[in-house]
């Protein structure tokens, strides 16, 4: 992974700022101080310390972890596989410390080396706190501080011989706490900015007798396979740095009912919301396991648009011929399909829709592989014709329209452009937009696919574009529910506007199989909110109820207003986008009010845009108040509105915003997508900026800085708690009952706002 640090510079990987650091062995009585030695904060392997240290004295390390999770029902079985790597002359011994949740109990620890069977014990809160306190103050050193509250399990290992790796199996046991229909399991790791090159691989097998609708996790991407409906196989991709951060995360939600939509809430309290109280929820929405199959469920309509423009011409119109003659196959037999082609002029192979059989599916073929790229760009005629007709009662109508360039024949205007389409879209139809290489107006096609309900995708020059388009296509299989439609409900049972607001995505998109639904929003009230979700549901009308209860609201959902933020900032950029079409002025007070807003959400949650990367360079001045930052990042923003259309920058800006937009989770590190000239995309992880438990931390001159406290930044606290003091653990102890102690283990000092309360906590 990439990174840049706070000048813009490139470096490779993120800077290592705190995790578990050893203390310096081998140095010599009377010498100046031995910088402590950075190793892997995570999962830690802890040798113990000799009675003397001694010249040149190595530590066994900890290079690669193993993880295999199986879930059945509800009880988890973990098994992590540790290679442990001595490089030094002789042999050594070295201690396990893992943290665990409650309830954990030893099933195995086996040993490929030699010499006697390690054993293992699971010690309960109170006495890992008290190995944890004396580990953080022995070696001045933060990084266990994050696990003040949890148990603990401890071995010893000996020998590992010399300059050799062995491993070490350590399987243990769990009870899963459940709410609801939801099943969450945690394997507790290091929040703390690592940087470590320890290699993590983790497959999570889970078996349920009642069918499992969908696995999400707040932590990590996650890869599913579905062997069947109550069998799925979970994959998170190996990584290391500081990709390997934070515990994994997994719920897996279970069918309430048979055949029925499944449902959970995760909500996030916050006074900041309404005066009346609330927080921000999240609504995790999946269609049954496998049912789609079984049922006489919706029908399909699909348009494929292909741009035959000169363009066009080479591998990229072959790409584009193999993605549409494999969309022509992947359709079900009765299900409706047309194929329009254009450059000058429109073409098309049917007057309108056709049903797809044996015999309409072999014309089809052999009428894409007729086509000849040559001439120019017909945007909106294209889509006008694709738009003509009736769509068929009850067929889920879906256009899947691709351009490698901007318009150049016919109406050229965007905001023309724009309008016509929208305007013409009487049955509703998704357009799924692909922009193919630099040369396309990324506003333009972001516009006509988010105003239908549809997404766009970017192809860009080293991409394959039957593999984006085919992508795509898969995931539209089986309409489960058309047309959603998210309302909260008063005591009443009366619609209501006033206990849900600023819900993203403002419109639904269509639930089809295999689908994973994140709805966003803020809710109002210290009272359950009934929320009720209706829509065609495999063809009849149906409505399902899902309820917000602030009781169960807890900082431990930090992800939930960040994801929020996320894309509420997404959908910010994008109307400052889509205010500089064509060239056009914006009114400059309205554009004034949005940018203030993408900044202060940037801000306060951590946020990261190529526009307000500039909030994490060292030499910001926050001391005059944010709004003092506003005027050059303003100007930049109404400057890209107006230019950054095409090219890399119109690029950069949709890939961003797709990423963002797609995002399940949140990341600890604030970050931003870029393309650079060579269609190349790299994500930009900025190391100064973190995400830690629910708060935004800025590192200023070797200072984590809460978000809050920016603009006081050189104030006086209110408080000093000095590390490693019976106060240091005290607040510890306070901040583990939120789930926030994480805080605390970042490295250097810490400058917190709790409460009314400015709090600074000192570094080793």
């Amino acid at each position: 992974m990439l990174s840049r640090n706070a000048s813009g510079m490139l470096v490779s990987g993120l800077v290592l700022a705190a995790g578990m650091v050893f203390p310096a062995m081998g140095q010599e009585a009377g010498s100046p101080p031995r910088p402590p030695v950075p190793r892997p904060p995570h999962h830690l392997i802890i040798p113990p310390m000799p009675p003397r240290p001694w010249p040149g004295r190595e530590v066994v390390e900890l290079t690669a972890v193993d993880v295999s999770i199986d879930i059945a029902d509800q009880v988890s079985t973990t098994t992590l596989d540790l290679s442990l790597t001595n490089p030094a002359g002789g042999p050594m011994e070295a201690q396990l410390v893992l943290p665990v949740p409650d309830g954990v109990a030893i099933r195995s620890l086996q040993w490929d080396g030699t010499g006697p069977e390690p054993k293992a014990e699971v010690l309960p809160r109170d006495e890992a706190r008290r190995i944890y306190e004396s580990i953080v103050r022995g070696q001045r050193d933060p990084a266990l501080v994050e696990f003040v509250g949890m148990n603990l399990i401890r071995s010893s290992v000996f020998p590992v011989p010399a300059r050799s790796t062995q491993h070490l199996r350590l399987t243990y046991e769990q009870v899963l706490p459940r709410e609801g229909n939801r099943l969450d399991y945690a394997m507790i790791r290091s929040e703390a900015l690592g940087g470590s090159s320890v290699r993590w691989t983790v497959a999570a097998d889970i078996r349920s007798k009642t069918p499992i609708s969908t696995v999400y996790s707040s932590s990590h991407d996650i890869v599913q396979e579905r062997v069947n409906p109550g069998h799925v196989k979970v994959r998170i991709q190996p990584s290391q740095g500081d990709a390997a951060r934070g515990s994994i995360r997994l719920a897996t939600m279970l069918e309430e009912k048979k055949g029925e939509l499944s449902t959970a809430v995760f909500a996030y309290p916050s006074s900041e919301v309404s005066g009346e109280g609330g927080g921000y929820f999240m609504i995790l929405a999946a269609p049954p396991a496998g049912e789609a199959m079984d049922r006489p469920g919706t029908k399909r309509e699909v348009v494929m648009v292909l741009d035959r423009s000169g363009s066009m011409r080479g591998e990229k119109f072959e790409q584009a011929k193999n993605a549409a003659t494999q969309i022509v196959r992947g359709l079900n037999d009765g299900e409706s399909f047309n194929i329009i082609d254009y450059s000058d002029s429109i073409s098309s192979f049917a007057g309108l829709a056709v049903v797809k059989d044996a015999a309409t599916a072999k014309d089809a073929e052999k009428y894409i592989w007729g086509l000849t790229p040559n001439g120019g760009t017909n945007i909106h005629d294209a889509m006008i014709e694709a738009l003509r007709g009736k769509v068929t009662d009850g067929n889920v109508p879906i256009i899947l329209f691709l351009t490698d360039g901007l318009p150049t024949v016919g109406e050229r205007r965007e905001v023309k452009i724009r309008e016509a389409i929208l305007g013409a879209n009487k049955g509703q139809r998704r357009i799924f937009t692909f922009g193919v290489g630099l040369d396309v107006n990324a506003p333009l096609l972001s516009a006509i696919a988010t105003k239908s309900r549809a997404a766009t995708t970017f192809v860009l020059p080293q991409e394959d574009v039957e593999v984006k388009v085919s992508q795509v296509f898969r995931r539209l299989e089986g309409p489960v529910m058309t047309y959603p439609k998210l309302t909260a409900v008063g005591s009443d049972g009366a619609a209501s506007t006033r206990l849900i607001r600023e819900q993203l995505p403002a419109d639904l998109p269509d639930i089809f199989e295999g689908d994973q639904v994140i709805v966003l929003g803020q809710y109002v009230g210290e009272k359950p909110v009934k929320v009720r979700i209706d829509g065609s549901y495999f063809g009849k009308e149906r409505s399902f109820d899902v309820t917000i209860d602030p009781a169960a609201s807890t900082t431990r959902h930090g992800f939930v207003p960040r994801l929020w933020a996320m894309r509420k900032v997404t959908a910010l950029v994008d109307e400052v986008r889509q205010a500089g079409a064509d060239g056009q002025s914006p009114d400059s007070q309205r554009l004034k009010e949005i940018t203030d807003e993408i900044i202060r959400l940037s801000t306060k949650w951590g946020i990261l845009t190529e526009y307000t990367a500039f909030l994490s360079r060292e030499d910001a001045d926050f001391s005059r108040g944010l709004p003092a930052l506003r005027a050059p990042a303003r100007q930049n923003l109404e400057r890209r509105a107006l230019q950054s259309r095409s090219g890399a920058g119109g690029a950069s800006q949709q890939v961003d915003i797709s990423s963002k937009e797609a995002a399940t989770n949140a990341p600890a590190a604030g970050g931003y997508m870029i393309v650079g000239e060579g269609g190349r995309a790299e994500n930009v992880v900025v190391s100064s900026v973190q995400y830690v438990a629910d708060k935004t931390f800025f590192n200023r001159k070797q200072r984590w800085i809460d978000a809050a406290l920016l603009e006081h930044e050189n104030d006086e606290p209110d408080r000093v708690v000095e590390f490693g003091s019976e106060a240091y653990f005290t607040l510890a102890d306070q901040l583990a009952k939120e789930g926030r102690q994480a805080m605390l283990a970042q490295g250097g000092e810490v400058y917190l706002q709790l409460a009314k309360e400015r709090v600074l906590v000192k570094g080793p």
